[in-house]
C-alpha cells in the first residue's frame, strides 16, 4: 500500500475506533436499542445524500431488498445492538479488542456455511491462539463477578459472531451485479426499517429525558463518521488495495479505541487486557501469513 492507503486505512481506524468512544458518551443516557436505531438512521439520510449526488443507481429489485434486510439484521442491527449494551458494564476499549475477533470467527463461519472455505492448519494455529486471548482476558471475571463481568463480554462476542455471519452471507453480492456501496446504502436503510417499531414498542424514546448536547454530538459522530462515512472509506480503500488490505484495520481498531477512552474517558485496562488483545493480534498475524513471510525470508531474497 501506498502513503495514501496508509493514511485512509488509519483514518478508517480512527473511525471505527471512535465509535466505542462514542457509544460510551451515549449509553450513560440513552438505551442500547434507541442507540443503534438514531445511529444507522442518521447514517441512512447521509448515504442516501451521498448516492443521490453522487448520481449512483438505486437498487430496486425487490429479491435485492430481501437480501439487504437480511444483511442488515446480521451486520448492523444485532451487533450495534449487542456492542453496544455490551458497553454499559465494559469499557470503551475492552470491547474494541473483544470485537476484534470478528476474523476469526468469520473462518470458523465461512468454513461451516461455505463448500469452498477450509480450515487450514495456519488458519486453526491462528484462531487457536486469537481465542486464547480471549479467554485469557475473560478468566478473571469468570472467577470473580460472573454477573457484572461476563453477560457483557459475552454480548459483544456474540456481536463479532454477528458480523462473521454477515461477512459470510455477503458473499452473494458478488453475483447480483449490485456495487458495495449500493449494498451499504441498502442495509443501512434495511436496519433503520427494522428497528424503528422495535424501538417504539420496547425503549419508548419519546418517554426519555433529553440526553443533553453531548449525547447528541456523540450520535451525530456516530452515524455520520462511524458509519456513514466508515463505510465509504472503507470501500475506498477496498477498491484501491484489496480485499486483504483492509483486514489490516483489524489491528489498528482497539489501539484508537483505548487510546480515547484512556485520554478522554478516563478508562483504565487491566494487564490481562492487554495480554489478551497481544495474543488475538498474534492470531490473526498467523491467519494472514504477511508477517510471518517477511520475517522468514532470507537477506539476500529482502
Amino acid at each position: 500500500m501506498n502513503r495514501a492507503d496508509w493514511a485512509m486505512l488509519i483514518s478508517l481506524s480512527l473511525l471505527w475506533g471512535g465509535s466505542f468512544f462514542f457509544v460510551a458518551v451515549a449509553v450513560p443516557a440513552l438505551p442500547a436499542l434507541t442507540i443503534t436505531a438514531i445511529r444507522v438512521g442518521i447514517a441512512a439520510i447521509v448515504l442516501w445524500i451521498f448516492l443521490i449526488v453522487s448520481k449512483k443507481t438505486v437498487p430496486k429489485s425487490g429479491k435485492l431488498w430481501r437480501t439487504f434486510f437480511v444483511m442488515g439484521l446480521l451486520n448492523n442491527v444485532i451487533p450495534y445492538t449487542l456492542l453496544t449494551w455490551g458497553q454499559t458494564s465494559i469499557a470503551s476499549g475492552l470491547a474494541s479488542i473483544l470485537n476484534a475477533t470478528t476474523p476469526l470467527f468469520t473462518i470458523l463461519v465461512a468454513s461451516l456455511l461455505l463448500s469452498d472455505e477450509h480450515i487450514t492448519v495456519k488458519k486453526a494455529l491462528g484462531v487457536g491462539i486469537g481465542f486464547s486471548g480471549v479467554i485469557i482476558m475473560m478468566g478473571p471475571a469468570l472467577l470473580t463477578n460472573v454477573e457484572i463481568d461476563i453477560l457483557p463480554q459475552l454480548a459483544v462476542l456474540g456481536g463479532a459472531a454477528s458480523y462473521a455471519l454477515a461477512t459470510t452471507y455477503a458473499r452473494r453480492f458478488k453475483t447480483m451485479g449490485v456495487s458495495p456501496f449500493e449494498v451499504s446504502t441498502g442495509q443501512i436503510t434495511a436496519s433503520t426499517i427494522m428497528i424503528l417499531p422495535l424501538v417504539l414498542m420496547i425503549d419508548k424514546p419519546y418517554q426519555l429525558d433529553n440526553p443533553g448536547l453531548p449525547v447528541w454530538l456523540a450520535m451525530l459522530g456516530l452515524g455520520i463518521f462511524s458509519t456513514a462515512l466508515a463505510y465509504i472509506l472503507y470501500f475506498r480503500i477496498l477498491s484501491s488495495s484489496g480485499a486483504v488490505n483492509v483486514t489490516l484495520v483489524t489491528f489498528l481498531v482497539p489501539v484508537s479505541a483505548i487510546l480515547l477512552g484512556w485520554l478522554v474517558l478516563d478508562e483504565q485496562l487491566q494487564t490481562e487486557h492487554f495480554v489478551g488483545m497481544a495474543f488475538i493480534g498474534l492470531g490473526l498475524a498467523v491467519i494472514d501469513g504477511r508477517l510471518w513471510a517477511r520475517l522468514s525470508r532470507s537477506p539476500n531474497q529482502a
